[in-house]
């Protein structure tokens, strides 16, 4: 899922220290989000977007930034505000059933 062109817009001032010059920011960040979305080694990145080891070199990048973080905290809140709740979360939900916290075979095996 590539970024809409009102995300694009979003997220570019955040980009201003990152110095690649030949791409444009939105592909590589696309980019990034297509060897998330698939789980694609990075060397198999479609022709479709720049080679690898650029696209490695501006993921690293942002990540020793913190940008990431910095863009998905942004997208968030906008999305929240455009859909009328407060920007960010306001509880959560835990479910504690979902591990035991007993074993049963604790007195089992080769020493029981």
């Amino acid at each position: 899922m590539d970024l809409i062109d009102v995300q694009g817009e979003i997220i570019k001032p955040l980009f201003s220290g990152i110095r690649i010059y030949k791409w444009s920011k939105r592909l590589l960040v696309n980019a990034v989000l297509y060897i998330n979305r698939t789980s694609c080694q990075w060397r198999n990145l479609p022709n479709d977007f720049p080679s690898y080891k650029t696209v490695f070199n501006f993921y690293s990048c942002a990540c020793k930034k913190g940008l990431w973080n910095e863009i998905l905290v942004l997208l968030v809140d906008k999305t929240r505000k455009k859909a009328g709740r407060k920007p960010s979360l306001t509880y959560g939900i835990v479910d504690s059933q979902s591990v035991k916290t007993v074993y049963s075979s604790s007195c089992h095996g080769i020493d029981g």
